[in-house]
C-alpha cells in the first residue's frame, strides 16, 4: 500500500510539475495557459486525494476544492470568451491594452 502511494505521489509531482513548465512555456495563448491552469489544479485534487485517503479522511474538503477549481474554469473561459469577442483573438501579447 505504502509503494502504491509513493508512485501516486510521484505521478502527481510529475503532473503539476510538467502543468508548471507548459504553463511558462505555452504564453501565446490564452487558452493554452488556462488549460496548463487547469492540469495543475487536477495534479493539486489528486495529491489531495491521496493525502486524505492515506490518513482516512473524509472527502468533504476534496468536493469543496473540486467545486471551487470548477467555478475557477468557468470564470476562466468566460473570460477567454469576452475577450475574443472584443479583440477577435486569443493572443495573450494583444492583451496589454487591458493592463
Amino acid at each position: 500500500m505504502l509503494l502504491m502511494l509513493i508512485y501516486c505521489m510521484f505521478f502527481s509531482m510529475i503532473m503539476y510539475f510538467s502543468g508548471l513548465i507548459s504553463f511558462t512555456m505555452k504564453r501565446k495563448h490564452l487558452l493554452l495557459m488556462l488549460l496548463s491552469l487547469e492540469f495543475i489544479i487536477l495534479s493539486l485534487f489528486f495529491n489531495l486525494y491521496l493525502y486524505l485517503s492515506f490518513y482516512y479522511f473524509e472527502y468533504f474538503f476534496s468536493m469543496v476544492f473540486l467545486t471551487m477549481s470548477v467555478c475557477e474554469g468557468a470564470l476562466g473561459l468566460s473570460i477567454l470568451v469576452s475577450l475574443i469577442r472584443t479583440h477577435g483573438n486569443d493572443y495573450y501579447s494583444t492583451f496589454n491594452v487591458l493592463w
